[in-house]
C-alpha cells in the first residue's frame, strides 16, 4: 500500500489529480528516497522538498498543456519534469519521450515507468542526435533547468520552427528569464508567452510556439 503523506496531499490540492495519479507520483517519490541513497540522482539538499521543488514544479507544466498525447522530455534526469508528467497523462493516454544521456538515471527512469504503468520511452542518446527525429510527431517539448533559452532553441529548432506545427515548448525559468529572452531575440524571432510560476514568485514559464532564425 502507497501511504500519500499530508503535505504531499496539499501540495497536490490545486491540480485536481485522482486518488491513482496521487498513488503512483508517491511512488515516484519513494522510488526517488531510495535510489538517492545509492545513486544520487537530485541534489540532496532538495529530497526533503521532492513534493514542492520537483512534483508539483513539474505537473505545472502538465497544466498547461493536459491534451497532449506526445511529449519530449529533454535532459531528463530524475523524472522532472518528464516523468511526473508521464504519470499525470496515464489516464488521457499521453506517451512521454525521455532523453538523458546518463546511463544510472535511465535506469530510474525505466523502473519507475514500470511500476507506475506511465506509457514512457527512455532515450539513453545525445538530445543533439535525437531530435531531428521528432519533427511533427510532438505536441510538447520540455527541459527543466538544463540550459540557456538560446542554447535550447539552437537545439529545438527543427521543433518549433516557424511553419512546423503542432510543437510548443514550455520551458520553467527563474527570475532571469527576461534577460535570457532578450538575448535569444538577438538571434531568433521567438513567438512566446511568459507564464507565472505556481511554486516559485520568481520563477516563469515560456511557452514557445514558433521561432525562426534572423
Amino acid at each position: 500500500m502507497i501511504i500519500v503523506p499530508e503535505h504531499a496531499r496539499a501540495a497536490l490540492a490545486e491540480f485536481n489529480v485522482s486518488r491513482e495519479t496521487t498513488e503512483k507520483l508517491a511512488l515516484l517519490a519513494a522510488e526517488l528516497e531510495r535510489w538517492q541513497k545509492i545513486k544520487n540522482l537530485v541534489g540532496p539538499k532538495t529530497l526533503d522538498e521532492v513534493w514542492s521543488r520537483h512534483i508539483v514544479d513539474s505537473l505545472q507544466l502538465y497544466s498547461l498543456a493536459p491534451d497532449a498525447k506526445t511529449w519530449l522530455d529533454l535532459g531528463s534526469g530524475a523524472g522532472f519534469p518528464g516523468l511526473v508528467v508521464a504519470i499525470a497523462g496515464i489516464e488521457k493516454g499521453l506517451h512521454m519521450h525521455l532523453v538523458e544521456s546518463n546511463a544510472r538515471k535511465c535506469s530510474f527512469l525505466r523502473q519507475v515507468a514500470r511500476l507506475t504503468g506511465a506509457r514512457v520511452t527512455v532515450h539513453q542518446e545525445r538530445l543533439e542526435d535525437i531530435i531531428p527525429d521528432f519533427v511533427g510527431k510532438v505536441n510538447v517539448v520540455s527541459a527543466r533547468a538544463l540550459a540557456s533559452l538560446s542554447t535550447l532553441l539552437a537545439w529545438t529548432e527543427p521543433l518549433l520552427k516557424r511553419g512546423t506545427t503542432g510543437t510548443i515548448a514550455l520551458f520553467p525559468k527563474g527570475r532571469d528569464v527576461l534577460a535570457e529572452l532578450t538575448e535569444a531575440r538577438k538571434s531568433w524571432t521567438v513567438e512566446a508567452d511568459i507564464l507565472p510560476s505556481r511554486t516559485d514568485p520568481e520563477a516563469r514559464i515560456l511557452r514557445i510556439t514558433s521561432i525562426e532564425s534572423l
